[in-house]
């Protein structure tokens, strides 16, 4: 997950993500399902800007192509002056994930483990205007959507070497590859992985409470708090699957 980038995808099978819409106007901005044109062209010159701000390789329309993913959502992050951010979830399929193409023979020993797989991808936030705040709620958001309500347990990302302890501190990935490159970008890449049920956990324990960020160093104090968890559930149109209450499993 290069932090540089995000498109924009319709809900597949979920009508009623597109009426999505959830608040922080405290922090003075929304999270909602971007799918509509409008919203996917600005997430499309977010991505573009923000990789050529990383020097990443990328065509300028690759973002809009891939909106019509049928295993891909994104979220977007706005506030007044526009996009802040977004984050796109793609759920594994037979179609595979975009991680495949540089680490798949990882992630098939990860499906032949049992894991139900999913992928947040090209991340984008505004350099100048968004704030831990927007990525905790983005990403609070898709885990939300792969989580809770698509039944997926493990999460992937692929990230530059130089922000694997970022991700490792702020949210509790775990190395899962060597060093390759990612053609897509021409960058250096390494896949790190999640279980979901560990992000679960961490935000019962300290979503909402961002007067812990300073002590704790992670992201999830800025995470929603169990009522804004709810609403939020209830906002995306659907009932949360039962999970476990089992730790976090062991990644291969």
């Amino acid at each position: 997950m290069h932090t540089a980038s995000t498109v924009m995808g319709s809900s597949v099978g979920n009508p009623t993500l597109s009426n999505f819409r959830a608040h922080r106007a405290a922090a003075g901005f929304a999270i909602h399902a971007a799918d509509s044109h409008q919203h996917r062209q600005a997430a499309s010159q977010l991505v573009h800007r923000r990789y050529l701000q990383r020097g990443y390789r990328r065509g300028q329309g690759a973002g809009v192509e891939s909106a019509q993913e049928p295993h891909l959502l994104v979220f977007s992050a706005t506030g007044s002056e526009g996009p802040l951010g977004t984050l796109g979830v793609r759920l594994d399929s037979a179609l595979g994930l975009n991680a495949d193409v540089v680490f798949g023979a990882e992630l098939d020993a990860l499906r032949a483990a049992g894991h139900q797989l999913c992928e947040f991808t090209q991340l984008a936030l505004d350099a100048d205007t968004a704030s831990k705040r927007v990525l905790a709620a983005l990403f609070h958001t898709a885990y939300l959507h792969a989580y809770k309500l698509q039944g997926k347990r493990t999460l992937v990302i692929e990230v530059n070497p130089r922000h694997v302890a970022y991700y490792r501190r702020m949210l509790g990935f775990r190395v899962c590859s060597d060093v390759r490159i990612n053609p897509r970008v021409q960058a250096p890449a390494v896949l790190l992985c999640l279980d979901l049920a560990h992000v679960e956990q961490q935000i019962a324990l300290h979503g909402g409470r961002p007067e812990r960020a300073s002590e704790l160093r992670t992201l999830y104090p800025y995470a929603f708090s169990a009522h804004e968890e709810a609403e939020l559930l209830l906002n995306l149109g659907q009932a949360p699957r039962a999970t476990s209450g089992l730790a976090p499993a062991q990644l291969a």
